[in-house]
């Protein structure tokens, strides 16, 4: 008769077997409960400030009309990636036809949306049904995969309902801004959204429109990058151990805690028409703001405090690092996402410079924790780290205390900021490079010929 001890002992001997098989699988654990409870959290938080939530936001996007149907086609194609080819078409299928009875409904009824897109419901109703499906007629490695597809697809859409819900809680908890600070050491710059601001208007309508289609459509563009990396999941039936999704919804998580430390609104806010009778001054694009002592000034409970540091310059970034491992079309199309989207935030007068800069040097050190994890934790990745942090610091510290002494001394300051910046690049690829020669296989010895006795 089988004791009650002994039933513990036999189970206990499986989870351990179990966890031996399978050794990252209390890592996606945690990483599932981690993530679960900032969503709740994040929820909470919102419902007491009186606005949407990412879970509410995202369950609404099931009936109602989605804010971009293009991330939600995004995210059931990298969904897509652990299913055949005949499966991939049998989900597209079904995910163009609910959206077709979606569009018939809405017409029939009236109930055209005024904003947002028509189409997306679709693909949110299918990579749903393709979790039921893994729950309900899949089991093992087969399970697994499917709900790790179906969940990487619900990262990106729930990211960006996270990110979305960030930005309103900036303006209501955030009410003095930054901006002043470093619009005086973007001087060290020479105030680089104001000249782009310029050119950007003397484009014309085509210019605004590509650069706005750029800007607005860049987790699309980080998709693209992903699902070349991911082409080989359906074959192999595993994912690739990194990817560029880890570090675009890593960089979306962390980023916004800054914009708590740091609000700061952009120039076209802080000085320029947007801003209205908040704005310091109304001088953007055409004068540049003067070299006084700054303050921390009052502004709108509506305007997102998201400029420091510039996460879609972070975004972009991490597009241009991923996308130097794909073919020569891949590496053009990232190189020119990234200049146009550093064009995009400067000329719309979203980001002063030095946002940039830190965007950059941010998105390197993400980029670099993720490599030296799947490393673990070798002590060259460590003081990449350690360095990228300490520069990252260091530059938000100079925009906060020593504004004044940058505008002052610009041909000092300002290679000193793009020095900065270049150096954690040159670290970055410095380092990985060693990465890579060290797991490259040896040559193989040719044959030599003999001679023949």
């Amino acid at each position: 008769m089988t004791t009650t001890a002994s039933r513990k002992d036999s189970r206990t001997r499986r989870i351990a077997l179990a966890a031996r098989r399978h050794p990252r699988a209390p890592l996606w654990i945690a990483a599932g409960v981690i993530t679960l409870g900032f969503l709740v959290a994040l929820q909470i938080a919102a419902h007491h400030l009186g606005i949407q939530g990412p879970i509410t936001a995202q369950a609404r996007e099931v009936i109602h009309a989605p804010k971009s149907g293009f991330l939600l086609y995004a995210s059931l194609a990298l969904t897509m990636v652990v299913l055949t080819w005949r499966q991939r078409l049998i989900a597209l299928g079904t995910a163009m036809g609910i959206d077709l009875v979606f569009l018939l409904v809405r017409w029939a009824t009236g109930t055209y949306p005024d904003e947002g897109h028509p189409f997306g419901n679709g693909a949110l109703w299918v990579i749903l049904g393709l979790g039921v499906i893994a729950l309900t007629r899949r089991t093992g490695p087969e399970r697994v995969l499917m709900l790790k597809g179906v969940g990487l697809g619900l990262l990106l859409v729930t990211g960006r309902k996270t990110g979305d819900t960030w930005l309103l809680i900036t303006s209501k908890t955030r009410p003095l801004i930054l901006d002043p600070y470093v619009a005086m050491a973007d001087h060290a710059l020479g105030n680089p959204s104001w000249l782009a601001g310029r050119l950007l208007r003397a484009s014309g309508p085509v210019g605004e429109h590509a650069l706005d289609y750029v800007y607005a459509q860049l987790a699309v563009a980080a998709v693209c990058v992903a699902l070349y990396q991911l082409r080989n999941v359906a074959a192999e039936r595993r994912f690739p151990r990194h990817h560029l999704v880890r570090t675009f919804l890593l960089i979306g998580l962390l980023g916004p805690a800054f914009y708590m430390i740091y609000p700061v609104v952009g120039p076209m806010f802080a000085y320029g028409p947007e801003g209205g009778h908040w704005a310091a001054a109304n001088l953007w694009p055409d004068t540049l703001p003067p070299v006084i002592t700054p303050y921390a000034m009052p502004f709108d409970e509506i305007t997102p405090r998201n400029c420091m540091p510039s996460l879609h310059t972070a975004w972009a970034t991490t597009i241009f690092i991923h996308s130097r491992t794909g073919p020569r079309a891949l590496r053009y199309a990232g190189a020119f996402w990234l200049v146009a989207t550093l064009a995009a935030t400067l000329g719309f007068g979203w980001h002063y410079g030095v946002d940039l800069i830190a965007g950059v040097v941010f998105a390197y050190t993400v980029e670099a924790g993720l490599r030296t994890y799947d490393r673990g934790w070798d002590r060259a990745g460590l003081r990449l780290i350690g360095y990228g942090t300490v520069v990252f610091a260091v530059l938000l510290a100079s925009y906060r205390f020593v504004p004044l002494e940058m505008a002052a001394y610009p041909w000092i300051s300002g290679p000193l900021l793009l020095l900065a910046m270049a150096s954690v690049v040159y670290a970055y690829r410095r380092t990985t490079r060693l990465w890579e020669a060290e797991s490259a296989p040896a040559p193989r010895p040719e044959p030599q010929p003999e001679l023949a006795v």
